[in-house]
């Protein structure tokens, strides 16, 4: 009798193992592959605990000219969401994406921002500028694009991706008034932006500043040199006095302008390195969104004749930004 008790106990004991692995699959976190550091951001963001996130470009990797890797096409093909920006940022790896969504939940983010909020691509005459995260205003659009895609994996934690969206939201409101405050610091004659390619163009509308990049708003133009004589005359007939290079763009061209200026006697530096398309290094400030954004607006302000805190808004930026 005993025996057969046993074996009865035994037998539930096996028949229940499905279920209690079933339950803890569930529950682990979901697996997200984002292409940007940016999205990558967004979604730890919002995810919290509920996500593991990987993100396939890291500091100054160039999204424009980036191709998927093994290692990238394993993580996304087992992965329960792929987020990836969309807007023809990653031009070399669409028509993978386009596979891969008839298998996978793979969501381009910025994809569905209204067009009237976009401003045209010079480069491409049937896209669009995908530069919108240097705007906090329209990276809010993309922030809650990814927590419904979020939401759409896993219906069962909606309630936690509304409360830590609605937390990143209202840190990005703040990061917008900052940068409001900070900016209008800068003198009018001096809000130029002259950079190594076309990724300011949403900053400038949001903050007043005129933005002339050397290259297009791909990194994959071609910076010719009648751009290059082009610049270098209106940096001497504006006295403007300080250029800013990208940590995802080689300063080459910028070099060039200086040089330039200064064989027609005019001075022109530095004023400091931008995050254009690629956040800062992972595990600091400037590896997240709010920190990117932060020194690029503190770093413009004090190299353009305003007054910022050193350390940013959030007194966490690196010192000698």
């Amino acid at each position: 009798m005993w025996i057969r008790k046993f074996f009865y106990v035994f037998l539930a004991l096996i028949l229940a193992l499905p279920a209690v692995s079933s339950r803890a699959a569930a529950e682990a976190p979901l697996q997200v592959v984002a292409t940007t550091g940016m999205i990558a951001d967004a979604a730890r963001q919002i995810g919290g605990d509920q996500v593991e996130v990987k993100g396939l470009m890291g500091a100054g990797v160039d999204p424009h000219a980036y191709r998927q890797t093994r290692t990238d096409i394993v993580a996304m093909t087992r992965a329960d969401l792929v987020l990836w920006h969309g807007l023809y940022l990653e031009a070399q790896m669409e028509e993978f994406f386009h596979d891969l969504e008839r298998k996978k939940t793979v969501v381009a983010v910025a994809d569905g921002l209204p067009k009237d909020l976009l401003r045209a691509n010079e480069d491409y005459a049937d896209k669009f500028d995908p530069h919108v995260w240097m705007d906090p205003t329209l990276w809010k659009l993309v922030v809650q694009e990814i927590q419904e895609a979020l939401t759409q994996v896993r219906p069962g934690a909606a309630s936690v991706f509304a409360a830590n969206a609605e937390q990143h939201l209202t840190d990005l409101d703040r990061l917008r008034s900052y940068a409001e405050t900070t900016l209008a610091g800068v003198p009018e004659n001096s809000r130029v932006l002259v950079t190594a390619h076309d990724a300011f163009g949403y900053f400038g509308q949001a903050y007043g500043f005129e933005e002339l990049g050397i290259q297009g708003i791909s990194t994959q133009s071609e910076a010719g040199l009648s751009r290059i004589s082009e610049l270098v005359d209106v940096l001497v007939d504006r006295q403007i006095t300080a250029v800013f290079v990208e940590s995802s763009v080689s300063d080459r061209s910028i070099k060039a302008l200086i040089e330039g200026a200064a064989a027609k006697g005019h001075v022109v530096q530095i004023g400091g390195e931008l995050y254009s398309d690629a956040m800062g290094n992972d595990g600091t400030y400037e590896g997240t969104y709010l920190g990117m954004l932060d020194h690029n607006v503190t770093t413009i302000a004090s190299a353009l004749g305003a007054e910022a805190p050193e350390r940013g808004m959030n007194g966490k930026l690196s010192a000698g930004f």
